[in-house]
């Protein structure tokens, strides 16, 4: 691949049978309905991976191994790149890794939760984003990024909780009413703690993480489609999914909608740090 493999400047990229992490990037971009550019966000991101450090503060994710696949080719008809995310998931499965999903447009996103459901997995999902993306179709297409969350929820049956949501439609909010989704939206993050028990009765013990980089605030994270002011902030973010983490695992999460912007290189080593840190929280919840 000419992108280099993630922070191989600190880890060799493994044998897929040695590694903890399948990084899995999938640069999609079909539906975007703003600003552009989420096909450069895995490559960004990989690139931007080489300046992070090994040691995240707690612990070093990298001692797993890392394997970087190639990227998915996007050209094909969106089933195709379904498919072959799925299989790579799979594969990741197999070598008993974690797999790491890379965006994209936020549609790549049902790829790796479906393929984890059809592998049999009980799990819930922690959906960190400026959007619902809850609409049932959006400008013609039930695939759209917009649609990705309620795919899942109608196809797959997760249970879901939503963090840092600011923007979305009346339709989306009837949605969430009639599929009892819990959701922290950022009006309430601001005015209130976080609880120290976030999740649902019920919840399950395994869970995965899809986190579209709008969810942070515009200011810390403008590099993306939609930026939206009012959101996460870093500390904030780590903390919330600390929490929701406690006593539960991670066996799966995408970070997507990075849409990098020349010479910004903050926002693409905020992404790649982000990806770290979803790491270092899976390793430990091993």
């Amino acid at each position: 691949m000419d992108i280099p493999s993630f922070l191989a400047s600190e880890f060799p990229d493994s044998a897929p049978e040695n590694a903890g992490f399948h990084i899995i990037p999938v640069p999609l971009e079909r539906t975007v309905s703003y600003g552009a550019g989420t096909q450069h966000g895995p490559a960004a991101i990989l690139e931007a991976s080489q300046q992070l450090e090994a040691w995240d503060g707690i612990s070093s994710p990298g001692s797993l191994g890392f394997h970087t696949c190639e990227p998915i080719n996007c050209e094909q008809p969106l089933d195709a790149v379904f498919a072959d995310i799925m299989t790579a998931v799979r594969r990741a499965l197999d070598c008993k890794a974690i797999p790491v999903t890379l965006g994209g447009e936020h549609t790549v996103s049902y790829a790796p939760m479906r393929a984890l459901h059809d592998a049999g997995k009980t799990f819930g999902v922690l959906h960190f984003d400026a959007h619902a993306d809850l609409r049932d179709i959006y400008e013609g297409d039930a695939f759209s990024h917009a649609c990705v969350l309620r795919r899942a929820v109608e196809d797959c049956n997760l249970p879901l909780v939503q963090i840092g949501t600011r923007d979305y439609s009346q339709e989306e909010a009837a949605f969430r009413k009639e599929a009892k989704i819990t959701a922290y939206d950022a009006d309430f993050l601001a005015r209130k703690k976080f609880p120290k028990k976030p999740l649902p009765k019920g919840f399950p013990k395994d869970v995965y993480v899809t986190f579209d980089v709008d969810g942070l605030d515009s200011s810390l994270m403008p590099a993306t489609g939609t930026p939206s002011p009012g959101g996460l902030f870093w500390h904030e973010a780590m903390h919330i999914l600390a929490t929701c983490l406690k006593g539960r695992r991670l066996i799966g999460f995408d970070v997507v909608e990075l849409a990098p912007i020349a010479s910004l290189h903050h926002a693409d080593f905020t992404a790649a740090k982000l990806v770290h840190a979803l790491m270092g929280m899976a390793e430990r919840s091993r």
